[in-house]
């Protein structure tokens, strides 16, 4: 017993090093990752935490913001039994282990065990129910998914509709429909549609075993998820993870020397997120930590603020993650209750302006702590210190994961850059993706990284340098995705909508700076000889056909020639770059002192000054710029 005991502490010391501080990544990386002992897959992590805490709560789900002194809660146990009878179903309906299993349905206590049950049975494919329904069928038979998980007409009335259109046109063998958490005893009843298996999913599996899965569990190896991803063209790729990649992100999550196992995780990002799964669905599961999730809307839940700091409070919530446009909110919102527990708010998925930081940090006391990452390099690369902040730094690389900058050329080697000279941020590492989905065979998906992977490096098309001290400062995107609080919008799908115009004959659409959203989707275009259509008609004109509502351009600006590179390619930082001091002259347009605005591309980055008369106006006019995500700077006219 006595060597049992102490082996068992070793594993844990080897588990759980020390990780607080930037020193420590060296100490830590002194021990091979395939020393740590990490369970093989999301599966074997499950079971793991059931094991060792079967009676302690591991879900807390609110059924929506105002009601959230009448949470469920599900036990480590209890959650382990509800994935094993979900797996048990979908393996009775034909799924196996190269099977993808799509979901579309907001958060509630059902899609989180129904989540890894398909990671266990097949392969999880959350979708985004918020993506027009032709590219929603475009996802699915990408994936090939024949059962899918969706949400019924209780919890979210427009997905059922798509859902059952989809049913409709053939794509789907079953159709099990989850509800909303905490819903009344008697569910309304569900259509038949032709051939197809409808039913809800809690009531379907009902007669399952809880016990055991009684069908082969995931290697290392295998495939756990799809995760669409914003592309350059058309509809989303999908993005494909291995069981090891996501075990290896949740761990070094998990490894934070910040918690204990008492720490309370809060989770509002939706599970079609790679930061709702790695970062509060699996890294929670190494330490047994207790996870509140919100509502179906999550901080897309207006209420939710207005009782945000009591839900802290009641809970004990010892960390958080969100994007900047929510810590901007809940800067806003008074504080009246005891949130001491608060300890680590993290934020990512766009930049972190600094006006956003100093306003909630001053109205909270609580230290924002930036991360970087990515869907194709599993979910988080770099991570901040709360003592040890790093100004205009996203942050350090994780544990085994390696990053560098190099300079690209078309088919040519990439070049590595020196520490402190900005180029492409490129990745690699156990996190990295397996590909995107290029196709599917007897054999299962066949992958391919489409250009973003080279020997083992990602690139991430996003521009950055690298301190001598290994600190990642981003410096603007090279790809073109614009990012509206924290969401990716692909800017051909808004210049599609405006070329099917038949007065537009170019269109180029960027993002905007903006102080809410980090980034607002505008567009550019030239058009015809002899048109007369307006900019406002063209505005109208997009919204109706763009796939999604938050992709709809604010403005729509008209041309005479939108601009191009030497060799005819569209320019679009010349566009950002316009984009930006259109912005910054609207916003400084009631300061008299303002001589002019300009803005530059600098190392592929777009950089503004802003000129004064005189300094008198300097503080009011930093103080403005200071609520952007962009580099500028201040000058004073002599």
């Amino acid at each position: 017993m006595t060597d049992n005991a102490t082996l068992a502490t070793a594993s844990e010391e080897l588990l759980w090093p020390r990780y607080a501080d930037p020193e420590d990544l060296a100490d830590i990386e002194a021990v091979p990752l395939a020393a740590r002992g990490l369970p093989e897959s999301t599966y074997a992590l499950l079971t793991r935490a059931a094991a060792r805490w079967p009676e302690r709560i591991a879900l807390t789900v609110l059924p929506e913001a105002t009601r959230w002194r009448e949470p469920l809660r599900r036990s480590y146990s209890q959650l382990l039994a509800d994935v094993h009878r979900y797996a048990n179903l979908l393996h009775e309906l034909g799924v196996r282990r190269t099977d993808a299993v799509a979901l579309i349905a907001p958060n509630c206590a059902e899609l989180i065990p129904a989540t890894l049950a398909a990671q266990l049975a097949g392969i999880a494919a959350p979708i985004n129910g918020g993506l027009s329904h032709d590219h929603i069928a475009e996802l699915l038979r990408r994936s090939g998914a024949r059962v899918l998980i969706t949400a019924g007409p209780e919890l979210a009335p427009d997905t059922w509709v798509a859902a059952r259109e989809l049913a409709a046109r053939g794509f789907l063998d079953a159709l099990l429909v989850v509800r909303p958490t905490s819903a009344p005893a008697l569910p309304p009843a569900l259509p038949t549609i032709a051939d197809l298996r409808v039913g809800y999913l809690d009531a379907l599996a009902a007669d399952q075993d809880s016990t055991r899965f009684r069908g082969k569990p995931p290697a290392a190896s295998d495939l756990a998820a799809l995760f669409h991803t914003g592309g350059t063209t058309g509809v989303p790729k999908l993005a494909a993870h291995r069981h090891c990649g996501e075990v290896a992100n949740a761990w070094m999550i998990a490894a934070n020397s910040l918690f204990d196992e008492e720490s309370v995780i809060f989770a509002a990002l939706p599970l079609f997120h790679v930061n709702a799964l790695v970062v509060t669905l699996l890294a929670p599961l190494f330490r047994g930590h207790s996870v509140v999730w919100a509502g179906p809307l999550g901080y897309r839940d207006l209420a939710l603020y207005a009782e945000f700091w009591n839900i802290v409070a009641h809970y004990r919530i010892a960390a958080m993650s969100a994007v900047p446009t929510v810590y901007a909110v809940l800067a806003q919102c008074p504080i009246d209750a005891d949130i001491s527990s608060l300890r680590y708010a993290m934020v990512g998925a766009s930049p972190l302006p600094l006006a956003v930081r100093e306003d909630f940090q001053g109205h909270t006391g609580i230290t924002l702590v930036e991360g970087y990452g990515l869907t194709e390099a599993t979910c988080a690369t770099a991570r901040s210190f709360p003592e040890a902040h790093r100004i205009g730094a996203v942050g350090q690389r994780m544990p085994y994961q390696q990053v560098a900058v190099v300079r690209t050329a078309e088919d040519g080697p990439w070049e590595r850059l020196p520490a402190g000279e900005t180029g492409m941020l490129v990745i690699s590492g156990p996190t990295v993706f397996a590909g995107y989905v290029a196709g599917r065979d007897e054999h299962g998906y066949r992958l391919d990284g489409l250009g973003t992977l080279v020997e083992g490096w990602l690139s991430t098309g996003d521009l950055a340098h690298i301190d001598d001290d290994g600190f990642i400062h981003l410096h603007g995107r090279a790809k073109d995705l614009i990012i509206r609080g924290g969401h990716n919008i692909d800017p051909a799908s808004i210049e599609d909508a405006l070329l099917s115009h038949p007065q537009v004959s170019a269109a180029g659409a960027v993002g905007r700076p903006d102080v809410h959203a980090g980034e607002i989707p505008v567009a550019y275009v030239a058009l015809t000889t002899g048109a007369d259509v307006t900019e406002r008609e063209l505005v109208a004109w997009a919204a109706q056909r763009v796939h999604e509502r938050a992709a709809a351009p604010k403005t729509v600006t008209i041309l005479d020639a939108l601009p191009v590179t030497d060799v005819g390619k569209p320019y679009k930082l010349g566009l950002r770059a316009d984009a930006t001091r259109r912005e910054l002259l609207d916003a400084l347009a009631t300061l008299s002192g303002v001589a002019g605005v300009a803005t530059a591309v600098e190392d592929g980055a777009i950089a503004a000054t802003v000129t004064l008369d005189s300094d008198a106006e300097r503080g009011t006019v930093e103080a403005v710029l200071g609520r952007y995500a962009i580099d500028w700077n201040v000058e004073v006219r002599r």
